[in-house]
């Protein structure tokens, strides 16, 4: 009884390291790194991790989507290294993140224009943000309320667990969507459905519609949108409108790790900021650090 008494105890201590290991990531070997979350920036991340893999054989790193809500909550509970996020964190995020004894720390890698997508055939080429707002609550219904053909208009946009969801909710639509919102569970399901659909409208990462040399993918017309309708409307699609702030739905794509990182998780974040990993991000259709932001990282140490 004593002997299986011990082998039972050992087994459950085994069992309990194992536990630790599979639970919290950031405690094990350095040489897998986990990063998960927001859609938006999973492809330019995986570019990023397959670069930075090639140069260190013997890293593996794996990058999964979902959402930023659900790359934050994993942090939270101790399942990712990195949590990929297009938004800020929330309070009550930041709130389970204090229980759980974890302090997130922010690292800006990379800037996005939020776009507006139509179909090709629409002649609509502009709207201001006002408009845009309306026709995400639903207020405006019809296409030619915006001076576009007699259409229903019909909207695409991301689920609740999506950080572009919540930045466009709170930057754009300044309230509720439209109940008749398409809740699509990735930007590239967003622009497929634009593709198909001659009355709708979207909004997805730039990167999802613009190539490295600033051309729209084939399937999508990008609006230009404008602060006011005194204003001049600009297009994401061209790096000056965004990073020198012309184009007003544009932002910061963070990650959140478990304090300042070290090891090889530091030198994956100091990759994607160096010239070569903001190139990269480049090639992937989306925009360098903002000057103010890179300024950020390097307040922080990094």
């Amino acid at each position: 009884m004593k002997r299986t008494g011990i082998k039972v105890m050992f087994l459950g201590l085994w069992i309990g390291f194992l536990g630790i290991l599979f639970l919290a990531p950031h405690a094990g070997a350095q040489n897998m790194i986990q990063i998960k979350g927001s859609d938006s920036e999973v492809n330019v991340v995986q570019k990023l991790a397959e670069v930075f893999m090639q140069k260190n054989p013997g890293v593996n790193i794996a990058v999964t989507g979902g959402g930023s809500g659900t790359g934050i909550a994993a942090l939270i509970n101790k399942t990712t290294d990195i949590a990929n996020s297009s938004r800020e964190l929330g309070p009550k995020e930041e709130e389970a993140a204090k229980k759980a004894g974890i302090s997130p720390f922010r690292v800006v890698f990379a800037t996005d224009g939020i776009s507006a997508i139509i179909h090709p055939d629409n002649p609509i080429s502009k709207l201001t943000l006002e408009q845009l707002g309306r026709i995400f609550k639903g207020e405006f219904k019809n296409w030619k309320e915006v001076g576009g053909p007699d259409m229903t208009i019909s909207l695409y946009g991301r689920q609740s667990n999506s950080g572009t969801y919540v930045f466009f909710r709170e930057f754009v639509v300044k309230g509720d969507y439209s109940p008749h919102k398409k809740m699509m569970n990735g930007n590239a399901q967003i622009v497929e459905g634009i593709q198909r659909d001659k009355a709708g409208i979207g909004y997805v990462a730039v990167g999802y519609v613009v190539n490295e040399k600033g051309e729209v993918r084939p399937g999508a017309k990008i609006l230009s949108i404008a602060n006011d309708a005194q204003s001049e409307a600009y297009s994401p699609a061209v790096m000056e409108n965004v990073m020198s702030g012309k184009y007003p739905i544009s932002r910061p794509l963070n990650q959140y790790v478990f304090g300042k990182p070290s090891g090889k998780l530091l030198d994956f974040v100091k990759f994607e900021l160096s010239p070569e990993g903001q190139e990269i991000v480049r090639k992937q259709g989306f925009f360098p650090v903002q000057k103010h932001w890179m300024e950020f990282n390097r307040k922080q140490g990094i």
